[in-house]
């Protein structure tokens, strides 16, 4: 089983090519609950403190609600991932997240390297960007029109091993660093680009413009 988990902040439905199947986890955390709305899905589940939202929404009957307090150890996101695990989730796409709030961002970012050491792919999107996370390990790429570029951000200090090929600007057995190298703005060539990373981690983040 899959989760889809809506979360908040600005989504471009257009762009979102993910879509959850007949036997997925649907889940809204707080705010998440206009986003599933805005893509007209119905979550079985809606959580959170609802301090994004306001108040608890009208929920539909059959609908589990699961209340928290503001004051708490996760963010909303990192619990409704907590939750769709503990159901039996094998894969999370997180749509929204990726706007607003600067910490929330990087705290989203970190739930992906978190799912990649737990062996659980996970994807965030809101449209308009799409991130990943890989470590010590290759992925393919494939070319969709929504997004024109891909950039590799390095988790760790240093990314060692770092080949890409299908994109216009290859590299080969690279290394990247947190504070000054980067692989940012590139493009596939193809119908598709190999990213692979001998040593380390790498968040793998496609953009529209």
């Amino acid at each position: 089983m899959k989760a889809f988990l809506c979360t908040g902040g600005a989504v471009f439905p257009d762009g979102i090519s993910e879509r959850p199947g007949a036997d997925d986890l649907i889940l809204a955390a707080d705010a998440g609950f206009r986003t599933a709305q805005h893509l007209g899905l119905r979550p079985a589940i809606v959580l959170g403190d609802f301090d994004s939202l306001g108040s608890v929404p009208e929920l539909p009957e059959g609908t589990e609600l699961i209340r928290v307090p503001a004051e708490k150890n996760l963010t909303d996101t990192q619990l409704g991932v907590q939750i769709a695990l503990d159901r039996g989730a094998q894969a999370v796409t997180i749509v929204g997240g990726l706007g607003g709030r600067l910490d929330h961002t990087l705290s989203n970012l970190a739930i992906l390297e978190d799912l990649w050491e737990k062996k659980i792919p996970a994807v965030i999107t809101d449209g308009k960007n799409r991130a990943r996370f890989l470590r010590s390990n290759s992925l393919l790429l494939l070319r969709e029109p929504q997004f024109r570029y891909f950039s590799l951000i390095s988790a760790d200090p240093t990314v060692r091993g770092v080949t890409l090929e299908g994109c216009k600007y290859p590299l080969r057995n690279a290394k990247l660093t947190r504070r000054l190298h980067f692989a940012v703005s590139n493009e596939i060539s193809g119908n598709c680009a190999l990213i692979s990373v001998r040593r380390g981690g790498v968040w793998i983040i496609e953009s529209s413009d």
